[in-house]
């Protein structure tokens, strides 16, 4: 494996230089981890806003939006993923910092894979036919048998949910709305990837077209990888993938923007930049 680099160019030079290979980029790769979307409003780990949303949870004890293992009965999980959903995933409201990196982006060719699962590429100008989540979408349910590839649009079932949701008790009053898989009768979940059971088809064909896009690249063209928010909770959807995308393409450069783990390759050389910050003072510097 190869060694990382550790040290950071100063940030207005730094910037500079990707203002420059911005400039110089045919293709731009937008690649995007959870540390963009905490930027953008939306941090799992955020106390208070869990307070906020769900005080019934917070009285319990529990601070956070990672519940996926946590002991709640079925009337209370799915009141926590009907509240957690429809704000990070169905809130109609644009976002100012995704809009503002998609103004960055400008005209050029571009695509974006991102192992977030809130469609906020989709939702602020992005095309989503450009848009590749590996990780699912929240905008969908699935079997979780499975006994069927389909999946289902998830926000019919949590609108159901959260006409009788009691904020108070964090319980769901009518358990005829708990979702079911309308084929089998098993439970439903997210169609996101915690496991093997996990429904990946609606995802494969936006894979499979970024893919035939990156094999296009001419090899004269210049392919700029701007990675932001990906860290090492699961270092195997966007981080390391980048760095391999960037090492077997003689032309491709990385600029890498992580507050906590910026670090680069030491063997992509001065193809590789490291912005040691969240991506919100970045587009502070860029976008107006």
């Amino acid at each position: 494996m190869s060694s990382t680099s550790n040290t950071h160019t100063s940030a207005p030079h730094a910037v500079g230089t990707l203002r420059s290979w911005l400039g110089e980029a045919d293709r731009v790769l937008v690649a995007a981890g959870a540390g963009l979307s905490a930027a953008a409003g939306f941090d799992y780990g955020d106390a208070e806003r869990f307070r906020e949303l769900l005080p019934a949870l917070h009285r319990l004890g529990l601070r956070s939006r990672y519940l996926l293992g946590a002991p709640l009965p079925a009337d209370m999980m799915w009141g926590y993923w009907a509240v957690h959903i429809d704000d990070i995933r169905h809130g109609p409201g644009p976002n100012d910092l995704y809009q503002r990196l998609r103004a960055l982006v400008g005209d050029r060719d571009h695509w974006v894979m991102t192992s977030n699962v809130d469609a906020l590429f989709a939702r602020n100008g992005f095309a989503a036919d450009r848009v590749f989540t590996p990780q699912g979408d929240y905008g969908r349910l699935q079997c979780t048998v499975p006994c069927t590839r389909e999946t289902w649009p998830s926000k019919p079932y949590f609108d159901r949910i959260l006409a009788v949701y009691d904020r108070e008790s964090g319980r769901v009053t009518d358990p005829a709305v708990l979702p079911k898989c309308p084929r089998c009768g098993a439970a439903v979940f997210p169609n996101v990837r915690v496991g093997p059971e996990f429904v990946d088809d609606p995802y494969l064909p936006a894979g499979r077209r970024l893919s035939e896009w990156l094999g296009a690249v001419p090899a004269d063209s210049r392919l700029l990888v701007l990675e932001t928010g990906a860290g090492f909770n699961t270092p195997g959807v966007i981080r390391l993938p980048m760095e391999n995308l960037v090492r077997r393409t003689p032309r491709a450069r990385l600029v890498r923007v992580n507050p906590d783990h910026p670090e680069v390759p030491s063997d992509l050389g001065d193809r590789a930049l490291s912005l040691p910050c969240g991506a919100g003072p970045v587009l502070d510097a860029l976008v107006p």
